[in-house]
C-alpha cells in the first residue's frame, strides 16, 4: 500500500475534477477513508479498462499480456503498471500501451502516458477477481548470463560434435511478432517456456515453411535457460538426430546415445516429417519419447503437417504426438506481414518507407523468410548505391520475387491441369463416380489443391463435389504414401506441379 501522502497525490491525479471538487469541500476526512476511497476508483477504473481491453483484443489476447497485470502507481501522469513476466511487460509496452492509455484517460484526464514494469511483489491494489500471470518464476531482463554467453553454453560438445544444434540469439519471444494466424502457438510456446513442469506433454506446433515454427522453438530454449540455467535443454533437427542414432549403430554406441537423450529435462526436435519413412530412426524416437514423457520432461515438436497428416509415420507414434498440445501456425495476413517487416526494419535499422513496407506485405504472401531477404535485399541496394528506396528500386531489385509471387494456383486450375493430365473430364473432380481411373485422379488433385493452396481441408471438399474434409484427408495420406513407394506415381505427381508452376 502507498502511504498517505503518495496516495492523496495518485488522488488527485486519478480523480475527475467533479470528484476532487467534492473532497475540498469535505472537511479533512480521516486518512483511511481517503485510502478507502482511493482504493475503491483505483480498482473500479482499472475493472473497466480491463473490461474493454477484452472486448477490444477478444478472450485469447487479452488473457496472455492484460489479464495478469497490476495497478502499480502514478508519476506525474504517467499510470504505471506491474508484471511478473518481463516478456509481458515488453509485449504490452510495445503493442498495447496506446490502448491501455485511450482507456485509462476515460477514467481520468490526467493521464498521459501508460508504462508497464517488471517487478515480482509490488502492487498496490486490492485482490482482484483477475487471475494473477501463469508465470511462477518471473523472468528479469537484466538477470542472467548476455546472449554471447548464453550462445556460448547451447556449444555441449561429446566427442567435438554438439549434441544439440545452436540457437540463434535473434529468434527470442521479444522478435517474435504476433498476430491472429500464430497467436495459439505463441501462447502455447510461452507457457511451455515458463512453466517448470510440462502443461502439455508433447508441445506439437506445425505449419507451413516460413511461417514462424524454428524462431518458437529457439524462443522456447533461450528463454527456459534463461529462467532456470540448471535445466539441460537440448534443441536439434530431426536429421541431427537420425545422424546421431546412425552414428552410434556404426560405433556400437547406442547406449551412450540413448543415455544422452533420455537424461533431458527438455527435448526439442525440429522438422520431425524428416524421419517419416524411417523405420529404425522412427523405432528409436518412439522409445526416447516415452522414457521422457515417463519422467515428465518436456518435449517440444514441430513439422509442416500436423501429426494425423504426417505420411509414413507409423501408427503408435503418430497416437503419441497427438497427445498433448497440437498448435498450427497458419499463413501470415497483411496486418503480421506490414508488423513483421516494421519490427525487421527497426533492428536492423532499415529506412523504409512506409508506402514500400505496405506494397511488400501485399506483394509477397508465401512466407516470412522471403518477406525478410526482400527487406535485406533493398536496404543493401540502397547501401550499395546510396539510394533512396522506390516502388520501382522494389520492382528493378526484387523482379524475380514478384514474378514468384504473383503466380496464383486456384482449385479450378489444379482440377483443370489434372484432368488434363490423366485425360478425363474435370466434371468428374466432382462426381460420385468411384472407378479407379477417377479416383486416383481426383485424390491427386485434392492433394495438390492442400499443398499450392491455403484453403482448408472443408473448403477443398466444398470445391469436389461437397465431399467431408475426412475424404480430402485421407486423399492427402494416400498420395503421400503413394510418392513415397511408387516412383513413377511420384514422377506424374512432379510433372503436373511443373506445369501448374510454369
Amino acid at each position: 500500500m502507498a502511504s498517505s501522502d503518495q496516495n492523496k497525490s495518485l488522488l488527485n491525479q486519478n480523480l475527475p475534477k467533479s470528484s476532487l471538487d467534492q473532497s475540498n469541500a469535505a472537511s479533512h476526512p480521516k486518512t483511511d477513508d481517503v485510502d478507502h476511497q482511493i482504493n475503491d476508483q483505483i480498482v473500479a477504473g482499472w475493472s473497466r479498462v480491463q473490461d474493454r481491453m477484452r472486448s477490444d483484443l477478444g478472450d485469447n489476447v487479452w488473457r496472455n499480456w492484460i489479464k495478469g497485470l497490476d495497478f502499480g502507481k502514478m508519476d506525474h501522469g504517467v499510470m504505471v503498471l506491474y508484471s511478473g513476466s518481463s516478456l509481458v511487460a515488453s509485449r504490452v509496452n510495445s503493442q498495447y500501451a496506446d490502448r491501455l492509455r485511450m482507456y485509462w484517460q476515460a477514467e481520468s484526464r490526467e493521464i498521459r502516458q501508460v508504462r508497464v514494469e517488471h517487478r515480482q511483489h509490488t502492487p498496490v491494489m486490492p485482490e482482484k477477481p483477475y487471475d494473477k500471470p501463469v508465470s511462477s518464476h518471473p523472468v528479469d531482463a537484466d538477470q542472467g548470463a548476455t546472449y554471447s554467453a548464453q550462445l556460448s553454453a547451447t556449444r555441449r560438445t561429446d566427442s567435438g560434435d554438439e549434441l544439440g544444434g545452436v540457437l540463434d540469439p535473434r529468434m527470442t519471444f521479444e522478435n517474435f511478432i504476433v498476430g491472429k494466424p500464430n497467436e495459439l502457438a505463441y501462447a502455447a510456446a510461452m507457457r511451455a517456456a515458463e512453466s517448470d513442469a510440462p502443461s502439455f506433454n508433447p508441445l506439437f506446433l506445425h505449419g507451413g515453411v516460413g511461417l514462424g515454427k524454428t524462431h518458437l522453438m529457439h524462443a522456447i530454449a533461450w528463454q527456459i535457460r534463461r529462467r532456470d540455467p540448471s535445466r539441460k535443454v537440448v534443441y536439434l533437427s530431426a536429421e541431427k538426430f537420425m545422424y546421431r542414432f546412425i552414428r552410434a549403430l556404426r560405433y556400437r554406441d547406442t547406449m551412450q546415445f540413448k543415455e544422452q537423450f533420455r537424461s533431458v529435462d527438455v527435448l526439442m526436435v525440429d522438422d520431425v516429417q524428416f524421419i517419416s519413412g524411417k523405420d529404425s530412426t522412427q523405432e528409436e524416437f518412439f522409445h526416447t519419447f516415452n522414457a521422457l514423457i515417463d519422467q515428465n520432461r518436456q518435449i517440444i515438436l514441430s513439422a509442416d503437417k500436423s501429426p494425423t497428416n504426417l505420411g509414413g509415420m507409423e501408427e503408435r507414434l503418430r497416437s503419441r504426438l497427438n497427445w498433448g498440445m497440437v498448435a498450427d501456425i497458419q499463413p501470415t495476413t497483411f496486418e503480421l506481414r506490414l508488423g513483421i517487416l516494421q519490427s525487421r526494419a527497426e533492428q536492423e535499422n532499415i529506412e523504409l518507407p512506409q508506402k514500400v513496407m505496405e506494397y511488400l506485405a501485399h506483394k509477397i504472401t508465401s512466407n516470412v523468410r522471403e518477406l525478410e531477404g526482400a527487406l535485406n535485399r533493398l536496404s543493401a541496394y540502397s547501401s550499395l548505391f546510396g539510394m533512396p528506396v522506390t516502388i520501382d528500386t522494389v520492382h528493378e531489385v526484387l523482379s524475380d520475387l514478384l514474378r514468384a509471387s504473383s503466380v496464383q494456383i486456384s482449385i479450378d486450375a489444379i482440377q483443370r491441369e489434372v484432368a488434363r493430365y490423366y485425360n478425363i473430364r474435370q466434371t468428374e473432380m466432382h462426381s460420385k463416380r468411384r472407378a479407379r481411373s477417377i479416383v486416383r485422379p481426383r485424390q491427386v488433385a485434392m492433394y495438390l489443391a492442400k499443398n499450392l493452396t491455403n484453403c482448408s481441408y472443408p473448403q477443398i471438399g466444398s470445391r469436389f463435389g461437397d465431399r467431408d474434409h475426412t475424404t480430402v484427408m485421407h486423399a492427402v495420406r494416400k498420395v503421400e504414401d503413394m510418392i513415397a513407394e511408387d516412383k513413377q506415381f511420384s514422377d506424374d505427381v512432379s510433372m503436373i506441379r511443373s506445369l501448374l508452376n510454369s
